[in-house]
């Protein structure tokens, strides 16, 4: 259980809401934000003294009966409830670890996606593997430091730009955004991780960005379906975007490809048969 974090993530959600969320009257000027505390008491069906215990972080681990109270008082989508049992420490625990090892028959699966960019992350977003497509329509991964290799950091610690630091994409803004509530969740999941607490903390500390969207405790990305990426040699590629998620290592398999016929498909076609050697060449033309 991670008191603190219980605590402002209740808090973060409390604030949210308006009395007219709830069917409650607004009554008169409130001097703070969402809810009062009693308010979400009432509705969660415990006392409010509890509850204050658990914002303040001074109470003991609630039960699931508890939590379902809260979270349905606090209107939490699946995640957000997801989020919460999580942090109370009443969700199946993991490995003290996250997963870096790749299994071989996804990295053979690389290999027999030609039309497709496809590479996997880790729960802290590393690029662990890659086929060569997405060597060339991204970077080649393989001139990189495993520790440049991550996402997260690249995409707030490596330039003041965003969309020149993550390729160009069409969608850095909400990239960032999506990096900063996947981080959330897997530092709920793996609290103990050196590698996740360790990157958690170097980002709060060298992006006020990253700090500032930290702070809104939000848990829940919405999908990112379609993605364009400024290529340095083929131009504007506009790709549909997958991300399955390989359960059993807590890791994504992420697929970038384009409708046969289009001229991002051909795009990428090029781009298969240039590769990352042959993009470097291209570029420095």
């Amino acid at each position: 259980m991670n008191k603190q974090e219980l605590g402002a993530f209740l808090r973060s959600r409390r604030e949210r809401l308006r009395p007219e969320d709830v069917g409650l009257p607004s009554g008169p000027r409130r001097r703070t934000p969402g809810l009062r505390r009693e308010e979400v008491a009432v509705l969660a069906h415990i006392s409010t003294e509890y509850y204050v215990r658990l914002e303040q972080g001074r109470a003991p681990r609630p039960s699931g009966e508890v939590l379902a109270g809260i979270a349905g008082a606090l209107r939490l989508t699946d995640a957000e409830s997801d989020h919460l049992h999580v942090v109370a420490g009443t969700a199946p625990s993991r490995t003290r670890l996250h997963r870096r090892d790749v299994r071989p028959s996804i990295l053979a699966l690389l290999e027999r996606l030609p039309q497709t960019a496809a590479f996997v992350t880790s729960a802290a977003f590393e690029v662990l593997a890659w086929n060569d497509l997405a060597a060339a329509l991204m970077q080649d991964f393989a001139e990189l430091a495993p520790e440049d290799r991550n996402l997260a950091r690249r995409t707030f610690l490596g330039s003041a730009r965003a969309d020149a630091t993550m390729y160009g994409i069409s969608d850095a803004a909400e990239f960032r955004l999506n990096v900063v509530m996947e981080l959330r969740s897997t530092l709920a999941r793996y609290p103990s991780d050196p590698a996740v607490t360790g990157l958690v903390d170097e980002l709060r500390d060298g992006s006020p960005d990253f700090a500032r969207l930290w702070e809104r405790h939000d848990v829940q990305a919405a999908p990112m379906l379609t993605k364009t990426f400024r290529h340095p040699v083929v131009g504007e590629v506009t790709v549909d975007c997958d991300a399955l998620t390989l359960t059993d290592r807590d890791q994504h398999l992420v697929l970038y490809s384009a409708p046969p016929g289009s001229s991002s498909a051909e795009s990428l076609a090029l781009l298969n048969v240039l590769g990352p050697e042959g993009v470097k060449a291209s570029r420095s033309l």
